[in-house]
């Protein structure tokens, strides 16, 4: 949505083909009952960026979303009894909040690593996240990054580069969970993904009134504001093409569609094995590169409505991010990356919003919990079409073990397994940013923005720059400026889940 707004006010004719009966993919605000979860992301980094796309589009961001700063950012809570909360937009309280709950030797890593995280973003943020990245030579021709390829070190996993800063075990913790933000293992996946610490550190984390689903609808709003013709329940079976460049695409109805370009946000595993024939030798290049990449991790996820007046006393406050971490981190990337099984004893990531406008009584809280997942696959790893109702209940168990007393206020429960995200948005295995970023060279296993079939693009979270809501944003950015202003020609803005 967020490219074709922008194709739209540039010039083009736009029209969204959508897969589903709603738009906005991962990015919903859902409501069961008297509660409502945010079903995918459920924080905003770097506003910025959807700040930029409505001022250039119309009506400005403050106008059609209203977000709050989230403070504390994170609460982290060890399986040794020690916690910490991240104050949002500011280092020296965060730095003095890791004094305080780890010693003074933890604050002070985390303030060094901090500053090479900084140091990264600056050398890696042009070239790697705000341009297509088209080749590794691109790169190679850059001055300045090779300058800075020693502060990025990019044959480092995130792991490496931590321990030479700190061999405290919750910093550790901390950091190694930005290679999960990716679907990645930290013991493989590029220190440079240390930039995320820092982004966050430095842009907030923001939650919008009323969910992150919000978003959603006010990127629909604006495509219709900009006359982008929006067809829901109409999926995509094939992107067609005539001498290796798109001509349109053809509708599971059978409907065929002319097109000059063809925007494609469907997984790019589907783009390039499905909806491009095997005859079109062109994309050739990028289902080799796709077949080679390690997928990425997926997720399970919990919804969780409490009622607060089933319990006597006051009920265990929650910040609105917490994290609770077991107490042998590496078993759970062992068991996701390598056996293919479930967690025995996993993260546990819950988002509690504290927002009125996302519960319908007083009294009440939705909980949105999340832990890490083997991506579903029956015919060599695990198969998720059965067991989920029993992982939901050991995970409540754990969620109870921790003295937050989920089980006595449950009064709304549904559990969503890797194969249900496959099944609701087209996601193969339930994979959440589509490839993983284990390995140095894993930038260049997503796809290219501008595709090798002439007149096709890719945009979204299994493209370049990767997953997550400010990343997807900038994949709409490169891709509309790829693409450039007309006053003529018809643009299929395909978004397929």
């Amino acid at each position: 949505m967020t490219v074709a707004a922008r194709l739209a006010k540039q010039g083009h004719e736009v029209s969204l083909y959508e897969a589903s009966g709603r738009t906005g993919g991962k990015c919903r605000t859902e409501w069961i009952g008297d509660y409502a979860f945010d079903t995918g992301p459920s924080l905003l980094t770097l506003p910025a960026i959807y700040k930029d796309f409505f001022l250039k589009t119309g009506p400005r961001f403050e106008r059609v979303l209203t977000s709050t700063a989230v403070d504390p950012s994170f609460t982290y809570n060890f399986a040794d009894g020690k916690s910490v909360d991240f104050v949002n937009l500011d280092l020296p309280k965060t730095c003095a909040a890791i004094d305080a709950a780890l010693g003074v030797e933890a604050g002070n890593a985390w303030h060094t690593v901090m500053q090479r995280a900084e140091i990264m973003w600056d050398i890696s943020r042009v070239p790697f996240v705000q341009s297509e990245l088209t080749s590794i030579w691109s790169l190679l021709k850059r001055r300045d990054l090779i300058r800075g390829i020693r502060q990025i070190a990019p044959y480092k996993s995130l792991r490496k580069v931590t321990g030479e800063y700190t061999k405290d075990q919750h910093i550790q913790m901390i950091i190694d969970r930005y290679a999960t933000y990716t679907g990645s293992d930290p013991r493989q996946a590029p220190a440079a993904l240390l930039t995320i610490a820092f982004v966050e550190a430095s842009f907030g984390a923001w939650h919008l009134a009323g969910g992150i689903g919000q978003l959603s609808v006010a990127l629909e709003d604006r495509c219709r504001l900009l006359k982008v013709d929006i067809h829901l329940n109409s999926p995509v079976a094939q992107i067609n093409t005539a001498g290796g460049a798109v001509t349109g695409i053809t509708l599971a109805s059978g409907t065929v569609i002319s097109a000059d370009l063809v925007v494609a946000n469907a997984d790019a595993e589907i783009v390039y094995n499905q909806l491009l024939g095997p005859e079109v030798r062109q994309a050739n290049s990028e289902r080799k590169k796709l077949k080679r990449a390690e997928k990425s991790l997926a997720g399970f996820s919990l919804l969780l409505g409490l009622d607060n007046s089933k319990i006597d006393g006051p009920a265990p406050e929650i910040n609105h991010h917490s994290i609770y971490f077991p107490a042998d981190y590496d078993a759970e990337f062992d068991a996701i990356f390598t056996k293919h099984i479930p967690v025995a004893d996993p993260t546990i990531y819950i988002c509690a919003p504290h927002d009125p406008l996302m519960v319908r009584r007083a009294g009440t809280e939705n909980w949105f919990v999340l832990v890490n997942a083997p991506r579903h696959d029956p015919a060599s790893g695990w198969d998720w079409s059965h067991g989920g109702a029993e992982y939901a209940q050991q995970i409540i168990a754990k969620l109870d073990a921790l003295g937050l007393r989920v089980s006595e206020r449950l009064d709304v429960m549904e559990f969503r397994t890797p194969l249900d995200l496959q099944n609701a948005t087209n996601a193969p295995g339930g994979s959440i940013y589509g490839t993983s970023s284990n390995g140095a060279m894993s930038a260049f296993s997503r796809a290219k923005n501008r595709s090798p079939v002439k007149g096709l693009f890719c945009v979204g979270g299994s493209a370049h720059p990767g997953g997550g809501l400010p990343l997807v944003g900038m994949s709409a950015e490169l891709v509309a400026e790829a693409i450039g202003g007309t006053q003529t020609g018809v643009t299929a803005a395909h978004h397929s889940h």
